[in-house]
């Protein structure tokens, strides 16, 4: 296995934990909201999106590499996907305005780290 293949399986390993943890505690963030003036405000659906950012970005530096943070994105967004897919007595995130913003935010997040983080890959040998 080269230096390379074996920080990739590091930064999966890594991204999985991740994604559970960012999954588990958006879905517990994304429905607080603010009331301003009888406008809700959903500020815990974008606390959830800037953890998912953070936690995107730190991989990706951390492992110089896109694969891990697409890693975390994808399985985040699996695991909320399904997370709205349940059954109505059992569903964790719901169709409404926190929710959407959740759920979609989520792609919107990963496809903007990955374009971020593509700066700290490794160079290989086409690169340098």
């Amino acid at each position: 296995m080269t230096k390379r293949a074996a920080g990739t399986a590091g930064g999966i390993a890594a991204a999985v934990p991740a994604a559970l943890f960012v999954a588990l505690a958006g879905t517990a963030l994304h429905r607080h909201d603010l009331v301003l003036g009888g406008v809700e405000l959903p500020w815990g659906a974008v606390a959830a999106l800037v953890l998912l950012g953070s936690v995107q970005l730190w991989l990706g530096a951390a492992f110089r590499s896109v694969v891990p943070t697409a890693a975390c994105g994808v399985l985040c967004y699996a695991l909320t996907g399904w997370w709205s897919t349940l059954e109505a007595g059992k569903r964790l995130v719901i169709g409404d305005a926190a929710g959407n913003i959740w759920v979609f935010g989520i792609a919107g997040i990963t496809v903007a780290m990955l374009a971020w983080c593509r700066r700290y890959r490794r160079p290989t040998g086409q690169d340098r």
